[in-house]
């Protein structure tokens, strides 16, 4: 995922009006990341929302507004963000008993070497291990929160990207066996966050300005990259209506088929991989077709 820039940040006073719905909605997509392995340990698998919303939430506690401040919390939260194939997660060991908290987190010691994503089941199982921040890692103690990140090759993602293919965060510390099943609604979106940013939940007028951007023209088509998606591209025909190329009206041709094979090469070489599907822009028939990750349709 793209690491969050400075004008995707909303200023303290617009973001204190907005902030009462945007928490609601953080909250519910958060409940679609978050994974209990077991009675004690949870995930919550992180992407660009939950961590421009902490980085609101902390802007707005410290009540921090110079850009040089914003930018610093910026590229602390951004060392969070998932790579290319990369799960990343926050884990949680949850101890109500205050007096048991020590002893209960010595009793982990150790869990870096023991937490792991499992994709597929029998001969066919894949075990990717779990890498721990090392700016967390202490010999006799552990903290119970915990930065953590899956590196998968583009194998692993695919079949995590196959409903069929089961997966799952297992934990197998000597003191602590779980695992939990990935799937449902937390799987579709971790799936979807291996192939493009999500949605934003939060609009940022500086963001907001930002104009969509022409990469090429060819036989009057135009491809465009959407403003701030530099993996999703447009690619429209300028005054053709989708009944007259439907009717034979129009002929697109050759120009058609190189403008949209120029437009896959571009998301591929970013993405991984690209698909197509054909819209109707802006609800007037024209014709556009939209090419962003996924697997070719």
């Amino acid at each position: 995922m793209r690491p969050l820039r400075l004008e995707e940040i909303v200023d303290r006073e617009t973001y204190a009006a907005l902030r009462d719905d945007y928490r609601r909605r953080v909250i519910e997509h958060k409940r679609a990341r978050r994974l209990a392995v077991g009675e004690r340990v949870s995930l919550l698998f992180e992407d660009r929302e939950t961590l421009r919303f902490q980085v609101q939430e902390m802007l707005q506690v410290e009540r921090i507004d110079a850009s040089e401040q914003v930018q610093h919390e910026l590229d602390v939260y951004n060392e969070l963000m998932p790579g290319e194939r990369e799960l990343s997660a926050t884990l949680f060991v949850e101890i109500e008993e205050l007096s048991r908290i020590r002893s209960e987190l010595d009793r982990l010691v150790g869990i870096d070497e023991h937490v792991a994503l499992r994709v597929g089941a029998g001969r066919g199982e894949e075990r990717i291990a779990a890498r721990f921040d090392p700016k967390q890692r202490e010999e006799d103690r552990i903290s119970a929160v915990q930065y953590i990140r899956f590196s998968l090759d583009f194998d692993a993602a695919r079949r995590l990207a196959d409903p069929a293919v089961p997966a799952a965060i297992a934990i197998d510390h000597p003191n602590y066996r779980c695992d939990a099943a990935l799937e449902g609604p937390l799987r579709e979106s971790l799936v979807a966050g291996l192939a493009s940013d999500p949605p934003p939940l939060l609009a940022s007028p500086r963001a907001a300005a930002r104009e969509d951007a022409l990469l090429f023209e060819i036989g009057g088509l135009r491809v465009v990259a959407r403003a701030g998606r530099e993996t999703e591209l447009l690619v429209t025909a300028p005054g053709v209506s989708a009944r007259a190329w439907l009717r034979g009206e129009v002929d697109l041709g050759a120009a058609l088929e190189q403008a949209l094979r120029r437009a896959l090469r571009h998301v591929e070489a970013r993405a991984g991989s690209a698909r197509v599907e054909a819209i109707a822009a802006d609800g007037d028939g024209l014709l556009c077709w939209r090419v962003s990750p996924g697997s070719r349709r």
